[in-house]
């Protein structure tokens, strides 16, 4: 386990998936990670790579030959190396090797960095192409929060409040985890979207055109909150498995299939790339 801390932040990851396990916020000794109840939905905040979502029959077609890519990609179950550390950053790094490549046939480094400054820890994404053509990619995060924040309240006290008012469209998902082409209106009220135990019934609100860059959660009894802020991520999934006590809310590059034809990885949609022997780069960034 890898610890990040300073005077307001204690942050823990893990090297399997390189997975934060801990926002600690030691100004008001409040845990705001979802702590992996195995009995509910055992991860803390997953790193989604080289796909976001579920793919036609757990399977991407590159270069006309098909390899088996399992729900959110296989980084989220892969061993990290920690390549950096100090008190304020950590850098982690998984390596193509012979399990990756015969889900995903590419040369590539994905890191992942973490560091905190006073109450905001930033986490940047790196995807290195080692390969001489272009290398293609979508990733995502999935943090869980843990809602609510004291035990003396419910929560219904919580809603998410988005920077800028919003007409949500949600697009759904089938029982397998594909857009179906259906999309329904979400209503908020002044930016707020309500926590209920039942918005999730229907799977994940997936939204891919939002034009907030940041989704905050709220009480109605306190001022204390989280912010997850995310410039260059389009599109947003938010999610709870029904009657758990957390939300994720998860900035994506890329999404799930749709349902019908599988299309060549390299045409899926909202599907990234790194030209030959590039380096791409995004992050994102949670205040607390």
């Amino acid at each position: 386990m890898t610890t990040l801390e300073n005077d307001f932040l204690k942050v823990s990851v893990r090297p399997k998936g390189a997975e934060l396990t801990s926002i600690y916020n030691k100004q008001t000794g409040t845990e705001h990670l979802w702590q992996a109840d195995p009995a509910v939905w055992p991860w803390h905040a997953p790193n989604l790579f080289p796909v976001v979502g579920g793919t036609l029959d757990n399977q991407i077609t590159v270069d006309g030959k098909t390899y088996p890519m399992e729900r959110h990609g296989f980084a989220r179950q892969s061993e990290f190396t920690v390549v950096e550390a100090t008190p304020a950053k950590a850098v982690f790094s998984l390596q193509a090797n012979e399990k990756t490549l015969a889900a995903y046939p590419y040369q590539f480094e994905f890191q992942i960095e973490y560091q905190i400054d006073n109450q905001v820890l930033t986490v940047i994404y790196r995807v290195i192409n080692q390969e001489s053509k272009p290398l293609y990619f979508s990733v995502g995060a999935h943090p869980a929060f843990a809602v609510p924040f004291s035990p003396d309240e419910k929560y219904e006290d919580y809603y998410l409040e988005f920077q800028k008012e919003e007409m949500l469209e949600r697009h759904l998902l089938s029982p397998k985890g594909y857009f179906t082409g259906e999309t329904e209106p979400v209503l908020t009220v002044e930016k707020q979207l309500p926590l209920t135990n039942d918005l999730f019934n229907r799977d994940a609100l997936v939204f891919k055109n939002l034009d907030s860059r940041s989704v905050t959660i709220r009480s109605r009894h306190h001022d204390r909150a989280v912010t997850v802020s995310f410039p260059a991520f389009p599109y947003v999934g938010i999610w709870a498995k029904p009657g758990a006590k957390f939300v994720c809310i998860e900035p994506w590059l890329g999404y799930a299939d749709h349902e019908g034809t599988p299309a060549p990885f390299e045409q899926k949609e909202a599907i990234q790339h790194v030209e030959p022997n590039g380096l791409f780069e995004t992050g994102f960034t949670i205040g607390v």
